[in-house]
C-alpha cells in the first residue's frame, strides 16, 4: 500500500475520499457486531468493532510517520509478533521491496 511514481496527488486523495465515504457508510449502516473478513487476516473471524480498534491503533500508530524512525533504529515492524503482522518474504524479497519503494521515492525527489 503505497503510492507509485504514476499516481497524482489528485489520485490519492480521491482514493481516500472513496474510502471515506465507504466506511461512513458501513458504519452508519451496519450494527456494531456485525461479522466480516479482512483478506489478509486469513480466517480471523472478525467484526465491524474489531476492525474499528484496529484502525483506530493503526492511524495512532502511524500517525506523523515517526514509526518509520524507529523501525529504522530497532528493526521492528508492527507491535505483533513478526510473523503475525507483515508479508513473508526471504531477504532478497524484502531487499527488492524496499528498492522498489526507495526507486519510487526518489522519482518524487
Amino acid at each position: 500500500m503505497w503510492a507509485t511514481a504514476d499516481e497524482s496527488r489528485d489520485d490519492i486523495i480521491g482514493l481516500w475520499h472513496r474510502a471515506w465515504a465507504h466506511a461512513d457508510v458501513t458504519i452508519e449502516t451496519l450494527p456494531i457486531d456485525a461479522p466480516g473478513s479482512v483478506r489478509w487476516w486469513q480466517h480471523t473471524p472478525v467484526t465491524l468493532h474489531h476492525i474499528l480498534v484496529h484502525v483506530l491503533a493503526e492511524v495512532n500508530r502511524h500517525a506523523g510517520h515517526a514509526d518509520i524512525v524507529r523501525e529504522l533504529i530497532d528493526g521492528r515492524v508492527g507491535w505483533r509478533r513478526p510473523s503475525d503482522n507483515v508479508v513473508q518474504g526471504d531477504d532478497a524479497w524484502w531487499a527488492d521491496y524496499r528498492e522498489r519503494l526507495e526507486s519510487t521515492a526518489r522519482e518524487f525527489a
